[in-house]
């Protein structure tokens, strides 16, 4: 199965990610990498270091000549940025004078409401939060980004899986329920302002950004992905750890600033009777099919074969520029919380993320289920599996 592993600070010289158990001959380039790193910066909001800041995507083992060789994958997201923390981050001791008096090194005694700082420092026995903050930034996920870029690449040349994410709520705003992008809508997708696919939501959805900003306020959403193509199956019944809805949510939950997690329709299922909850399965022209999209592809913790829809909601980002109320810990006297250079809004760049978290649960499950030392023995068994099941008559027609 799939083991994953992120390294690496916010102002650290980079982020390293290490992808252990995906099969050879996937297809896959740096430059492939790069282009999901720069989506991950898209978005009405975005603070001014997605402007100024590239990624340096440096491939240091798995893949030779554009294909995974069956080894563990390492990849090095190096960090623009870093010239102008080498000492204060610098991981080999400094000495005091060369830091004394850079603002950069300053301590952070006032914890912000709603970040790691202040457990950090509790929970790790530190003083102040920069070794707190440094990890628990969202800068982390450009690892998993560039590691889910790779799942995903395995998901589509072993599997035929298509994937996408796009934004459902930003603030008050919300796109029209029921609207789900098929896989072609990508593109325009991502050329939205704020990756939303109505463009009447997506323009109030800007307007709210616009307003937060004026009042030096954070905003956030909801984000959903949405699958194409996976065989139904993935993932099982048995034990509630192989639930590949549960393995879905933990994932997504690990994204900072994430709160809730739903597979479909999720809590507006909890709202409707049983005979309007549920997909009725009904023939189809190619195979089995389904009333409904309710259950957002998944039932007993397996996927059906259906689209599958998995929703994130992020809460507003936590650096507030208004500057909340907390405790100076130096001094034990009140203050208002450390204000560094952030985002307005993220959720954009949230869903990204989401994708990314999405394609590992869902490639490890996959090699869980078909199994391969290589893409194409992956592919024909998962052939040989769908083959077995129409033969009993029991395939489910495909989808868009």
């Amino acid at each position: 199965m799939l083991r994953w592993l992120t390294a690496g600070e916010s102002h650290g010289p980079a982020l390293v990610a290490v992808l252990e158990g995906m099969p050879a001959h996937v297809t896959i380039t740096s430059s492939d990498i790069a282009a999901a790193l720069a989506r991950r910066r898209l978005g009405f909001g975005r603070g001014a270091r997605m402007k100024f800041e590239s990624d340096a995507v440096t491939i240091l083992g798995g893949i030779r000549h554009g294909e995974t060789q069956g080894g563990p994958i390492a990849i090095e997201v190096g960090n623009t940025e870093w010239p102008k923390w080498q000492s204060v981050m610098a991981a080999d001791p400094v000495a005091p004078d060369e830091l004394e008096g850079h603002a950069r090194n300053a301590p952070l005694t006032r914890p912000r409401p709603g970040h790691a700082d202040l457990v950090g420092m509790q929970k790790y026995d530190f003083e102040e939060a920069r070794p707190i903050l440094e990890r628990a930034s969202a800068r982390e996920t450009a690892a998993r980004v560039a590691l889910g870029r790779v799942a995903y690449a395995f998901l589509q040349q072993a599997l035929g899986v298509n994937l996408l994410s796009h934004v459902v709520e930003l603030g008050t705003a919300k796109a029209p329920a029921g609207v789900i992008p098929g896989a072609a809508d990508l593109a325009a997708i991502d050329d939205d302002p704020v990756r939303c696919f109505d463009p009447a939501a997506s323009a109030e959805m800007v307007a709210e950004v616009e307003r937060a900003q004026q009042d030096g306020d954070t905003l956030g959403g909801v984000v959903e992905v949405v699958v194409w193509g996976l065989p139904p199956g993935l993932g099982s019944h048995v034990h509630w750890d192989r639930r590949l809805d549960a393995q879905l949510a933990g994932a997504l939950m690990g994204i900072q600033a994430i709160k809730g997690v739903e597979i479909g329709d999720g809590f507006d299922l909890a709202r409707s009777r049983g005979s309007a909850a549920h997909d009725e399965i009904v023939p189809g022209e190619s195979g089995i099919a389904r009333a409904s999209h309710r259950s957002g592809g998944t039932e007993g913790g397996m996927s059906t074969g259906e689209v599958l829809r998995a929703r994130a909601a992020m809460k507003p980002i936590s650096t507030v520029p208004r500057a909340l109320r907390t405790i100076d810990v130096a001094t034990g006297e009140a203050a208002v919380a450390h204000h560094q250079r952030s985002d307005v809004c993220a959720v954009p760049a949230a869903g990204v993320v989401a994708e990314a978290m999405v394609a590992l649960v869902l490639a490890n499950a996959a090699l869980e289920k078909f199994g391969g030392d290589s893409v194409a023995e992956t592919r024909r068994n998962c052939e040989s599996y769908l083959k077995h099941v129409a033969d009993r008559g029991l395939q489910v027609r495909s989808q868009s």
